[in-house]
């Protein structure tokens, strides 16, 4: 197989949890740039609707779709949904996320269940409800969004929320495990763990977040000198959504200009 066919997705269907926007938008984007056609779900559909209408200027076929990862029967009528319209799905993109700041010891349970329900009961759901196809066609690429900041505790000065740093963590071992039952079946399971970027919780024109608070600050200490931009985000989920990384499950890819290597 050639190079150019290895990364190549043309035929294939794609489903984008939290594809509205960040740094799911634009693997969304990516993927139809790759040749596939794509599902870009999220609680709020108006935001899918825009991805949708730059996925389909590229030539792709797109869906938007309403829908509430931390809702099972919502989980099951969007991917019943998208398994109708496309025929069936080979990639699924876990990007949906949230994150509350606040000290350990102010956290309140609601916003901790939150994070948990949101980051990893709604990825479990999603693989779960897409395994059970994806088993039955005997292919599958899950591509889970975790984070570099779940490998280990974080300065309160740089992000604050236990429950963040614990559902990104509990995502890099529910991917291996994934991995572990189902590679068997013919699926492959990874997960990219993203350092900084300029985008989604980060977006440095939001008052609060960690890049407008301290965006230079953090460059300074990445080993390459910047922050995270779109390409960078693109070739990784590029190499797990495609038959480039056949041999490679259960792997978390770290995209942090080396920060987390210091």
């Amino acid at each position: 197989m050639s190079t150019a066919k290895l990364f190549d997705l043309t035929g294939k269907t794609a489903m984008v949890t939290g594809g509205g926007s960040g740094l799911g938008r634009i693997m969304a984007l990516a993927l139809a740039e790759a040749g596939a056609n794509v599902a870009v779900c999220s609680r709020r559909l108006e935001v899918c609707e825009k991805v949708v209408q730059e996925i389909e200027v590229l030539g792709r076929q797109a869906l938007a779709l309403a829908l509430d990862v931390t809702d099972p029967e919502s989980v099951r009528q969007g991917v019943d949904k998208v398994i109708s319209h496309f025929g069936k799905v080979e990639i699924l993109i876990n990007s949906s996320g949230t994150v509350y700041e606040t000290p350990a010891t102010e956290m309140p349970l609601k916003q901790w269940l939150e994070m948990i329900d949101t980051n990893v009961t709604g990825t479990f759901l999603m693989c779960q409800a897409l395994g059970r196809h994806m088993i039955e066609n005997e292919y599958g690429k899950i591509i889970n969004i975790s984070s570099s900041i779940g490998f280990k505790g974080t300065d309160p000065e740089a992000v604050d929320s236990v429950g963040y740093t614990t559902s990104k963590g509990a995502v890099m071992t529910l991917t291996k495990d994934l991995a572990v039952k189902w590679g068997r079946h013919g699926l492959t399971v990874n997960s990219i763990a993203p350092g900084v970027f300029q985008t989604g919780m980060n977006n440095p024109e939001i008052p609060g977040t960690l890049v407008q608070k301290a965006g230079p600050i953090i460059a300074s200490q990445v080993p390459v000198r910047r922050l995270g931009e779109d390409n960078d985000i693109a070739g990784a989920v590029l190499y797990f959504a495609s038959a480039a990384s056949d041999y490679c499950t259960g792997q978390i890819l770290v995209v942090d200009g080396g920060l987390g290597a210091k």
